[in-house]
């Protein structure tokens, strides 16, 4: 069998909001948009980071949205990128952390309160 990783998805309640986040203030390359179907692909290097809206009066949808996601998004300079961020509103859990590993992380949150991490 051959696998090929189509997208990472990212579940919201604020379609538009979420995708002004993640194009405008993340700067990630927005590939396209249905609102028809509330989803959205950014392309990435390695694959495709998707958005895709729930309904807020689904009850099942509210253990999709707002969790951490698992999803590690590397940079070539974590402080400046950090840095860049903040200036643009970005709410991190904290500063980036080194790890017994070697490498350092940074974990924030979209707006729908989902947790992404920042890897340098």
């Amino acid at each position: 069998m051959k696998y090929t990783l189509y997208c990472h998805r990212i579940f919201c309640f604020n379609f538009e909001q979420s995708i002004a986040f993640y194009a405008d203030t993340l700067g990630l390359p927005l590939k396209s948009v249905n609102d028809e179907f509330g989803w959205a692909e950014f392309s990435l290097p390695g694959g495709t980071l998707a958005i895709e809206q729930q309904d807020p009066n689904d009850e099942e949808a509210h253990t999709l949205v707002g969790r951490f996601l698992g999803i590690s998004l590397q940079v070539d300079n974590l402080d400046e990128v950090y840095a860049e961020l903040i200036s643009r509103g970005v709410n991190f859990q904290g500063p980036p952390e080194k790890q017994e590993w070697g490498a350092s992380l940074a974990h924030f949150k979209d707006p729908d309160g989902n947790v992404l991490t920042l890897l340098g």
